[in-house]
């Protein structure tokens, strides 16, 4: 008995170790699929921090290049600013001629009425003076004169 004692023992021990070489192998492979997957990680994570440089180099560009226009922009704005104001007072300025003229064109008129029968004859200064007061009209209604 204690012949086939030996003999169960040894055949468990057998199987045993088939078991655990059986495992191994089953975990090597296991080992290699994650040592691939650690490589390829790797190489992803590399890529990920050269995007990363990248993107940061391009967001201190756009920085550099918003505060550039930022500059110039505010430049343009206080330029514009003082072209408007100088438009304003260029178009009251005109304004004013215009109103001069017309009073000018109405003391032209002559003070003696024309008679009804003929046709209307428009004197050169009233034309001008009534083609002023027109277009200083339609500058008002535009809200471009001063």
């Amino acid at each position: 008995m204690s012949h086939s004692l030996g003999i169960v023992i040894e055949s468990l021990v057998a199987v045993l170790l088939l078991l655990t070489i059986g495992y191994c192998m089953l975990l090597n492979s296991r080992l290699k699929r994650l040592k691939a997957d650690e490589h390829s990680l790797k190489a992803t994570i590399g890529e990920l921090i050269t995007a990363t440089e990248i993107a940061e180099r391009a967001i201190g560009g756009l920085k550099h290049t918003v505060r550039d226009v930022n500059e110039h922009l505010g430049s343009q704005l206080t330029a514009a600013s003082q072209m408007s104001t100088h438009l304003k007072g260029m178009l009251a300025e005109g304004d004013g001629v215009i109103r001069r003229l017309s009073k000018i064109a109405i003391a032209a008129r002559p003070l003696t009425p024309e008679p009804e029968t003929a046709a209307p004859k428009v004197s050169t200064a009233r034309a001008v003076a009534a083609a002023a007061e027109a277009f200083s009209e339609r500058r008002r209604a535009s809200g471009l004169a001063a």
